[in-house]
This record gives structure tokens, sequence and C-alpha cells, in this order.
């Protein structure tokens, strides 16, 4: 069982933080999860948000504005933390975007990252936490998130649409294998050979569908005020592999809304009750 932290009530539920040993990471790890109201009596919709470099497990749930609509629709909130910690490797602190706070949510095979920056693995093994430790619905499982979270959301819901029934990004890194944020974490997580990146690019992995995989359709925003548009984030990318897998994508670009938390509280709730339609 995972140990509670603190916690906090919030809109007729209660916000809480918690730690638990990570078999997949080899340390503890930290993760957030709101329970609305409604959670105890029914199992209920749950929703994992992958938040983006530098962020907590706490950035989301005290940036987003998010409960409030959560309460409402009677969904569970998780977000994890975006990397190990304390894991003691050589560098780890030197970059902002590589290493601690940057885990790009993959396994990396790379030494010295290997034992510990194990993210995608991590993931697994607290969706089925979750799903053992809360009134959690596991036919109702969706994900999200913002920037390297929205690469993360968007790369596990399609290597795993067995486990996400819905997926939905804010300004995700849509094709980390053509962007500098994603050739700089690939090369050191993953290694030279480019290949290996594909398992892990949104975009390459769309482009490998002759189908759907989600037909019930992808939500992305993308603010056009955002510095990062053009050099990191290439969601034309995305959209091409989507329209040529016959993928129904919603991709709403906005003028004037940058990169940060007043361009995600804008929208979340359009999120929230994207996904709150897709999981019933």
């Amino acid at each position: 069982m995972p140990q509670l932290l603190n916690e906090h009530a919030c809109f007729g539920g209660v916000q809480r933080f918690y730690q638990h040993d990570s078999a997949a990471i080899g340390l503890p790890m930290k993760f957030s999860v709101y329970l609305p109201p409604a959670a105890g009596d029914k199992k209920l919709p749950v929703l994992f948000y992958l938040a983006g470099l530098t962020c907590t497990e706490e950035t989301f749930m005290t940036k987003a504005g998010a409960q409030r609509l959560a309460s409402e629709l009677g969904i569970i909130l998780v977000a994890p933390d975006t990397s190990p910690r304390g894991a003691n490797v050589p560098g780890e602190n030197d970059s902002w975007d590589f290493g601690a706070g940057a885990g790009f949510y993959l396994d990396a095979t790379q030494e010295p990252w290997a034992r510990h920056y194990r993210m995608h693995s991590y993931l697994l093994e607290l969706h089925a936490l979750v799903l053992a430790t809360f009134q959690a619905d596991p036919a109702r499982v969706g994900i999200f998130g913002h920037s390297m979270g929205g690469h993360g959301a968007l790369t596990m819901a399609l290597k795993h649409p067995d486990l996400f029934r819905s997926v939905s990004a804010f300004a995700p890194i849509a094709a980390p294998s053509r962007c500098p944020w994603g050739k700089k974490a690939f090369g050191g997580y993953l290694g030279a050979d480019e290949s290996s990146w594909q398992q892990y690019d949104a975009s390459a992995l769309m482009a490998r569908h002759d189908t759907a995989p989600f037909p019930g359709g992808i939500l992305i925003d993308q603010g056009l005020g955002d510095k990062f548009l053009v050099e990191q984030l290439l969601p034309e990318t995305f959209e091409q592999a989507c329209a040529k897998a016959g993928q129904p994508l919603t991709l709403r670009r906005h003028a004037g809304y940058d990169h940060g938390y007043y361009f995600i509280s804008t929208f979340v709730e359009d999120h929230l009750r994207f996904h709150s339609r897709q999981l019933g």
C-alpha cells in the first residue's frame, strides 16, 4: 500500500499525496490523487495526467484547477512525478531538460540511466497500483498530459490501447525524434541508434496504423503564442500521421496562448469533459 503523505479537502472530495516503493524504478516514487465525493460508493473512471519538464506530482493538482470539474463528473485524477528522484546518477541535475524532472516517460537502455530511469515501466506499475488501491474502473481509464507529458500520454495510449480508453494532450512534444528536446533525451537515454527512438515517438507510432486506434477521437490543444511551437512541438507531424491512419483528431490552435498553466487551466475543462464522454 502507498504511504499517505498529506491530504486536503477539496470540492467535497479529497486531494491526496502519496509515496511508495517502486519496483520498476528501484526507488521511492511520489504521486498525487484527487478522489471526488463519489469515490468509495462505486467504481469510477480514472484519468492519469503526465506533467512536463521540471514538474512534479504536485504541479497539475495545484495549478490546473481541475478538481472542481472532476468532483462534478466523478472522475479520479492521478498525477505521477516526472522522473526518479535521488537516483544519484552523475549529471542528472545538470540540465533542466534531461535527467531529474525530465524522464520522458521511457525506459532508458543506456548507462548510467538504465537502472532507475524506467518511467514507461513505472507508469504501468502505477496503473496497476491505482486500480488495486482506489475504486477505479479498469475499463474506464484515460490519459492526458502537457508538453513532455503530452508526448508521454500519446505514446502510452498508442502502445497500450488495452489499458487506456481515451487520450488527449496540451502542447505535446508530438515528434520527439525530430526536435532538440527529443534528440537530446532519446540520444542520452536510448543511445545513438535512432531506430530505437521510434517506439517512443507518437507521430512514428501513429504512422504505423492503417486504421484508427482511437476511433472516438484524440483531442490536442496548442497555443499559437507558445515559444516552443515551431522548434520543439511539431503538432503538424502528428496531424499528418493521424490523417494517414484515418485517426479522428481535433487539433485546436489558440491565438495568444503560451506554453504554461494559464493555457492549461483555460482548456482543462474541455479535456475533462472529453474524457468523461469517452469513458462513459
